[in-house]
């Protein structure tokens, strides 16, 4: 079953494919990691420790659920805590699958082929932990369906003016699009696997979600028109999710919040935070299963490239931050610039400045670009710093507003950092599943690049 030349190969651009790979090889070498590669002490520890987290996530919430949300650091005036950190730091975090399968896929980039199966099903687990955040910080989340336009004797309805509201249907709209995006792409591989698995439960289970795929010509049509209108549809989701989650905050009437940087600063944020986790996650990925013909120096050398491109804007909206309160001369504006620089929360924005605007700096070397260890560090304390800038935006415009009397300090629980290490475990566990029973790399589109390789040699 060979491909025909898919829509994402330029036909201009250095193939990224390491040399000396023919179709049966690609296929050998994913298809082997799914259907022959046995199941080892490592992946097994991994799985253990990761499921053992989700278990910890499991008895917060129970606990959550029987005691309430007092349980968490939240006070008056820090209402929002550690649920809307995370929150926006893990929506942030699924947009790089977004942009690298989506974007990449309508610009004709190559080198998005090795990373965008992973990075997919990234986005959907980020979406996924995401989710439990806002519905648990409601108080009462089996009331959750309030939040949507049901017919109901009450004639209640959400408010629709409300940004809170317009997260629910940003972030449904891009779960479900992300979803379906992830899945069309995993039919071709799905008949691959079930055509080369020599066990009968495994030929049914992927023969199922194969759906009746046979390769034909009407099939690959069918599957190129539903990719690129899924990617079209995408596409504008990368910036209006986030975009409608910095409304969350840039539409209060709060020193810190109420400023029109925040959408494009919070997009920018989100790709960057998301490659850094793409970058952090493929390292021990093609180290692991061998993949370094895959994923090549290129494709860590194009991420930490776009990393340094989306850390210059993250830093340009810090900078604009402070700037703005200055020159708009709102006295309360320069109190919270001031109070994040040298008050009590200081420590932590020096952090994250060190971590998302110092950092990055280094990746203007080549030579560090295509230093794994170097990438590896690098992508960690972007992921960190990240989640601190979060932590200030939350929490330094709320524990001092207007009124000095409400003034009050926010400490993290113990149940708040056991719920956000658990989602961490639901992650991780959800990957070390998707990347044993899966295709982590698409099997046909390299097939293709391939073909793209062999072709440009012929001409030559």
């Amino acid at each position: 079953m060979q491909p025909p030349r898919p829509a994402n190969g330029s036909g201009t651009s250095t193939p990224v494919l390491a040399p000396g790979h023919t179709f049966g090889s690609i296929t050998d070498k994913i298809s082997s990691i799914v259907l022959a590669r046995k199941t080892t002490r490592g992946w097994m520890l991994g799985l253990a420790v990761s499921f053992a987290l989700v278990m910890v996530l499991f008895a917060s919430l129970g606990y959550l659920i029987v005691r309430g949300t007092g349980i968490w650091g939240i006070n008056a005036p820090v209402m929002w805590g550690f649920a809307i950190v995370n929150f926006v730091w893990w929506i942030g975090i699924g947009h790089a699958g977004t942009l690298i399968s989506a974007i990449l896929l309508l610009l004709k980039q190559p080198w998005r082929t090795s990373i965008n199966r992973f990075a997919e099903a990234m986005t959907l687990f980020a979406v996924a932990c995401a989710g439990i955040f806002p519905l648990m910080h409601m108080g009462r989340p089996w009331f959750f369906y309030w939040l949507t336009p049901y017919p109901n004797t009450m004639g209640l309805q959400p408010q629709f003016r409300s940004p809170l509201v317009w997260d629910v249907f940003a972030v449904t709209t891009y779960l479900l699009v992300s979803l379906m995006f992830w899945y069309v792409g995993l039919i071709p591989d799905m008949a691959t696997l079930r055509d080369r698995a020599k066990n009968r439960a495994a030929q049914i289970v992927f023969g199922f979600l194969a759906m009746g795929w046979r390769g034909s010509a009407k099939h690959w049509f069918r599957y190129e028109q539903a990719y690129l209108l899924l990617a079209g549809l995408a596409t504008p989701l990368v910036v209006s999710v986030h975009t409608v989650v910095s409304f969350d905050f840039a539409v209060a009437i709060l020193p810190g919040w109420h400023t029109t940087i925040f959408p494009p600063y919070f997009v920018a944020g989100a790709i960057f935070s998301g490659f850094a986790m793409v970058l952090t996650l493929s390292i021990p990925i093609r180290s692991i299963y061998g993949l370094q013909d895959f994923i090549t120096l290129r494709h860590l050398d194009n991420m930490a490239k776009i990393i340094l491109a989306t850390g210059m804007l993250v830093s340009y909206g810090y900078a604009m931050e402070g700037f703005m309160a200055w020159y708009g001369g709102n006295e309360f504006e320069q109190y919270v610039a001031l109070n994040r620089l040298f008050g009590p929360y200081a420590p932590v924005y020096w952090l994250l400045l060190a971590c998302n605007v110092i950092s990055p700096q280094i990746f203007w070397f080549k030579r560090f670009r295509q230093s794994i260890p170097v990438l590896f560090v690098v992508s960690l304390i972007v992921n960190v710093g990240m989640w601190l800038e979060r932590f200030i935006i939350v929490v330094t415009s709320l524990h001092r507003d207007y009124l000095p009397s409400s003034w009050d300090m926010y400490y993290p629980t113990f149940w708040d950092w056991a719920t956000y290490i658990g989602t961490i475990g639901l992650f991780v566990c959800l990957l070390f599943l998707f990347v044993r029973f899966l295709p982590m790399i698409s099997i046909f589109e390299m097939r293709a690049l391939q073909s793209e390789v062999q072709g440009k040699e012929q001409t030559t």
